[in-house]
């Protein structure tokens, strides 16, 4: 391992000039305001002291900016991550005790340390194999689990923490009886004004604007005298190298629980990061990325901080007021260490229902209803997966979604590139007058009575020959007449001995009933592939083509001159040289 594996691309300095450092100043203030609320609320929902989402909104900001691949992403704390945490450690300890701030510091480590390995593993290309129904339906299943956790503070009533959605809201109805109206006033009207500020008020603070409404709003009825628990104050900003300690027993309890955290954050850095590059047409290195990320958990389980990832709100606001690098986030961290010291005792008077009426809201922004449409109503492999992930969120527990979405989309893909679709095509003659092969069962096309042409669009491999053997047969089985055939391998990179296998089988067996067989093939690794295994070698060099056209004018030479002189269906260009071939 080489210390350069841990340095990114720091070109960008050399560009930066008075305009650009002053956008990024600027953008680094906008993001420091919006993110105290943003801090205090998903601490909140992580079962953790409010100042540790704060802690975390800086130092994992800092580390990821200086060592991540994006230009304007910032990091820190993220609902889903708050909401898997809660739902892996509310079993073990209490939240907001010590011992559960201490396994949660340790669960930070250990993500940090599972995302470096996956970075220098250089891993960064295979998170883009979880499919998107699976993140769809995790954070779904994670914004009910947020919603649900927080209905206890709306209500102003306490029930016993954990379980699932289920579990919880039976817990719930237990207390029904024992609703604080001036508490459930105070969510509802925090909850109004942040959907209108959102609406009405896109580009101003909304979170702020809506904790400050729900404040002065408990303030006016006096509800800290009427059974309303306030968030209470904050301690001093006293930032410390503190390892975590007494759990080391405990690593391999919250090892899956790391794990599925590690790869959540990668998921939504990932994608955040490309999303961003794409659109400002910049450099993204996922690899580096997912190191930069894993040492910002790392580092920042040593000093107070939980897990964290690119945050979609804070990287959209920095990339819309004009952040042009990595120093807006920076300048983030910077400014909210600065602005601590002047707000942090304010946060003593904001009500806990204000906090939860807010948190719906952002559980409700979550909820991707037009996705989770979209998916159910077009895509039925997609579909089960969606519905095994969230069900598995809502009735099991959340860490457990995540691996049961990966697995449900691995065996979609397995599943589907065991399955690749051999359509039968047949030229026709576009308005350019070149010749294109298209399938003849979707267009209705005659076909040859002597010749087939067939492709296979996917993979020849130990897990299709099977698929591809069937469908092989049952295609002669239909024309038995169509003795000679060429397989175009359009969707093949390269072939194993079990595929190679299949085609040496089947070349023989066309042969056996006087046929002839034809590969097109165009990729060198699969010809390469083709001679390894000595298919060309049962082929004959000769029946080996380039392209489908050579391959049909070969293939026509063979063809029995009786069956062409009856045949109308004048199905490739050379059978007008057939007939002319016939008539002399």
């Amino acid at each position: 391992m080489h210390i350069s594996s841990f340095i990114p691309d720091y070109s960008w300095v050399s560009t930066m000039n008075g305009r650009r450092v002053s956008a990024d100043a600027y953008a680094g203030f906008i993001n420091a305001a919006i993110v105290l609320p943003q801090g205090v609320a998903f601490a909140t929902i992580a079962g953790l002291p409010p100042e540790y989402g704060l802690y975390t909104a800086m130092i994992t900001a800092l580390i990821a900016a200086v060592f991540g691949s994006s230009m304007v992403m910032i990091s820190g704390p993220t609902t889903a991550i708050s909401a898997v945490l809660f739902a892996t450690l509310n079993n073990m300890a209490v939240p907001e005790t010590a011992r559960y701030i201490e396994l949660a510091l340790m669960m930070t480590i250990l993500v940090g340390l599972f995302q470096i390995a996956a970075g220098l593993g250089r891993l960064g290309g295979l998170v883009s194999f979880v499919s998107h129904s699976v993140m769809t339906a995790f954070t779904a299943a994670a914004a009910l689990l947020i919603a649900v956790s927080q209905l206890a503070g709306a209500f102003g009533v306490h029930v016993e923490r954990g379980g699932n959605v289920v579990e919880r809201l039976m817990q719930l109805g237990e207390h029904a009886v024992e609703i604080n109206n001036m508490a459930l006033l105070i969510a509802a009207f925090t909850l109004v004004m942040a959907v209108l500020s959102q609406k009405l008020f896109p580009k101003l603070p909304g979170f702020l604007l809506a904790l400050v409404g729900g404040s002065v709003l408990a303030w006016v009825i006096d509800a800290g005298n009427k059974g309303v628990t306030m968030v209470g104050a904050l301690p001093p900003l006293a930032l410390q190298l503190t390892p975590p300690k007494g759990v080391l027993s405990d690593i391999g309890t919250l090892a899956p629980g790391a794990a599925a955290i590690a790869l959540v954050g990668l998921l939504e850095a990932i994608s955040i990061g490309r999303a961003f590059a794409v659109r400002r047409k910049e450099q993204f290195d996922a690899n580096q990325e997912m190191i930069g990320q894993g040492i910002s958990n790392a580092v920042g389980g040593f000093f107070q901080c939980y897990a964290g990832s690119g945050s979609f709100t804070r990287s959209g606001l920095n990339a819309t007021v004009g952040a042009t690098s990595p120093l807006s986030g920076i300048f983030a961290s910077l400014f909210l260490a600065l602005i601590l010291f002047f707000i942090a005792p304010l946060v003593a008077y904001i009500p806990t229902p204000a906090m939860a009426g807010l948190i719906l809201f952002v559980a409700w922004k979550l909820i991707d209803i037009k996705e989770i449409s979209h998916i159910v109503t077009s895509k039925s492999a997609e579909t089960v997966i969606l519905l095994l992930t969230l069900s598995a969120g809502l009735f099991v527990e959340l860490d457990f979604a995540i691996y049961v979405g990966v697995i449900a989309s691995l065996c979609v893909f397995i599943y589907d590139s065991a399955h690749p679709v051999l359509p039968i095509t047949v030229p026709v003659v576009s308005a350019s007058g070149a010749r294109k092969f298209r399938d003849a069962d979707v267009h209705n096309l005659d076909q040859c009575p002597q010749l087939v042409t067939f492709r296979l669009d996917g993979p020849l491999y130990f897990g299709s020959v099977e698929h591809v053997e069937r469908k092989i047969k049952e295609m002669r089985q239909k024309r038995p007449k169509q003795i000679h055939m060429i397989f175009y391998l359009k969707g093949v990179g390269k072939i194993d001995l079990a595929g190679a296998d299949l085609l040496i089988e089947t070349i023989r067996e066309v042969k056996a009933k006087g046929g002839s067989f034809r590969i097109v093939a165009l990729f060198p690794p699969l010809i390469s592939s083709l001679r390894k295994f000595h298919v060309i070698e049962e082929l004959g060099e000769d029946h080996l083509f380039s392209s489908k056209g050579e391959a049909v004018s070969d293939a026509t030479k063979y063809l029995n001159r009786k069956i062409c002189k009856v045949c109308l269906k004048d199905v490739f260009q050379e059978c007008d040289s057939i007939r002319d071939e016939i008539t002399d």
